[in-house]
């Protein structure tokens, strides 16, 4: 397959806002835990820190606004587990994922996904979403020395799938994301979050489209 001229071997998806719609999840935890230990947060302070890896998020906050007595695992461990418990409760997939998901099965393109949420969150958004079947390799950035927006996890998911990275296709939705992405020169796009204030540096992505299905599109053209 190939789009703008590119040969495509491989899709990568993000997870967070790309496949379940979780950033509004994502304000409930992490308002709550920061709540805890004294952080008075809203939520369009958290947009300052999508895509970063959770641990990342709790010393971006701490560095702005120290706290005592609680360690920053322990809010890294509370956010997690009320994610989970959102994620089995209320976790829905955003339009378009499984027909997309489909699609490129059907073309007989691989499908590997790369986030920064930690290994629980993937595996229980997976199950919730009942697409792990879909994915011929997923990655976690939890155990990474970075998380995006450097680019190591989507080149080590290129890595598994056996692509080269030029030939892969990124579907993200922040800014962090869509820098990892490019960073790893790949061809990147940018499907902004409804929830947050849409950040003009997501020109950076090669193409900007509403929803997965104009993904689909885009191959059709």
């Amino acid at each position: 397959m190939k789009l703008q001229g590119k040969k495509i071997d491989a899709v990568i998806f993000d997870m967070d806002g790309v496949l379940i719609d979780s950033e509004p999840l994502w304000k409930i935890a992490e308002i709550a835990a920061f709540n805890a230990v004294g952080v008075s947060l809203k939520p369009a302070d958290l947009e300052k820190t999508v895509g970063l890896r959770i641990d990342e998020v709790v010393d971006y906050w701490y560095k702005q606004k120290p706290w005592g007595n609680i360690s920053k695992k322990q809010v890294v461990d509370h956010i997690l587990e009320e994610m989970v418990r959102l994620i089995n409760e209320k976790g829905a997939s955003l339009i378009g994922v499984k027909e997309v998901l489909n699609f490129f099965r059907t073309k007989n393109i691989k499908i590997g996904l790369a986030t920064s949420s930690y290994q629980i969150l993937l595996d229980a958004v997976l199950k919730k979403l009942d697409i792990v079947n879909y994915f011929d390799f997923t990655l976690s950035a939890e155990n990474l020395p970075y998380g995006k927006p450097h680019p190591e996890v989507y080149l080590l998911v290129a890595k598994n799938l056996g692509v080269d990275p030029e030939n892969c296709l990124v579907i993200e939705d922040s800014l962090n994301g869509v820098i990892s992405g490019k960073a790893a020169k790949m061809t990147v796009i940018a499907i902004p979050e409804k929830t947050h204030e849409l950040n003009k540096k997501l020109v950076l992505a090669d193409l900007r489209v509403v929803d997965l299905f104009q993904v689909i599109a885009l191959f059709s053209e």
